[in-house]
């Protein structure tokens, strides 16, 4: 779907603040509040806005630290892929998991009350399935970071 620079402005503002009413987004990107509701409308149904949700702050719910998980397999067949997919997938401490090329085969991101906590994470990750290696990094510091995707120039 080809984006025109009042659906650029439109995306940024609701990455920025969904909560905004329709007639708030008409006013920062140009338009009247109807062909902007329209606009949001078409957007969703091609799938470019995915979902709404609610941005919660990690340390507030004392989620103090941050890590990355990265995960070597000696095995690459799809059963086993499913089955460790599926278990990761399951485990609420993760709230980012990638297949990925290169050395590392898969990076999970965890946010947890501590760096202690990450023993019970280990224990629950080694008992999915085989792995080879599994090596942690905690961050120390969040220098960016951001759910705001970069929106195409408009063609």
């Amino acid at each position: 779907m080809d984006i025109d620079s009042y659906d650029a402005r439109l995306l940024r503002a609701i990455q920025s603040n969904s909560d905004r009413t329709v007639q708030e987004l008409a006013d920062l990107i140009g338009l009247s509040p109807t062909p902007t509701a329209r606009r949001l409308k078409r957007l969703a149904e091609a799938g470019i806005i995915d979902r709404h949700v609610a941005l919660l702050d990690p340390e507030a719910l004392g989620l103090q630290a941050t890590l990355f998980i990265a995960v070597r397999t000696s095995q690459h067949d799809a059963a086993w892929l499913e089955r460790f997919a599926e278990g990761v997938k399951r485990m609420p401490e993760v709230v980012e998991f990638y297949r990925l090329s290169g050395d590392i085969d898969y990076l999970i991101k965890l946010c947890l009350p501590d760096v202690r906590a990450y023993d019970e994470v280990y224990k629950k990750l080694i008992a999915i399935a085989p792995l080879s290696d599994v090596s942690a990094s905690f961050a120390m510091e969040a220098i960016k970071n951001t759910t705001e995707l970069p929106i195409p120039a408009p063609r």
